[in-house]
């Protein structure tokens, strides 16, 4: 078996030749998670919506190599528009909704992405187990 093990998942896929992210051992690490419909790739306009799609994909992503959101240690999320903070914590309350345990978190500016209509993205580090 090999050491690195690469998870993709259909309606998060890369254009790249990369995975959603790399599992090694017990810890897995992404790429970029946008807020792109989960079942036709879309973008969608609101900021709503790509923020709810992208918890989604990270869910599918996160359980993909066997793992679940109470797994996750850290989350980096990238914003267009640092003004739409309500939907990306919104969306963050639905998946992490106990104070004393939720991961780490980074917002930062998303100065440059694939597609120029992310409004939204992400990645994370899960630890299984």
């Amino acid at each position: 078996m090999a050491r690195r093990t690469s998870i993709n998942v259909h309606g998060a896929k890369h254009t790249n030749p990369i995975p959603n992210a790399c599992r090694i051992g017990n810890l897995i690490v992404s790429g970029a998670i946008s807020g792109a419909d989960p079942k036709t790739s879309a973008m969608p306009t609101a900021i709503e919506v790509q923020a709810a799609n992208m918890f989604e994909n990270l869910r599918e992503i996160v359980e993909t190599g066997g793992a679940t959101t109470d797994d996750i240690i850290k989350l980096t999320v990238f914003l267009k528009d640092p003004s739409n903070r309500n939907a990306l914590n919104g969306e963050w309350l639905k998946m992490f909704p106990e104070a004393e345990s939720r991961p780490a978190r980074h917002t930062q500016l998303l100065t440059a992405a694939v597609n120029k209509d992310a409004l939204i993205m992400c990645d994370f580090m899960a630890v299984v187990g």
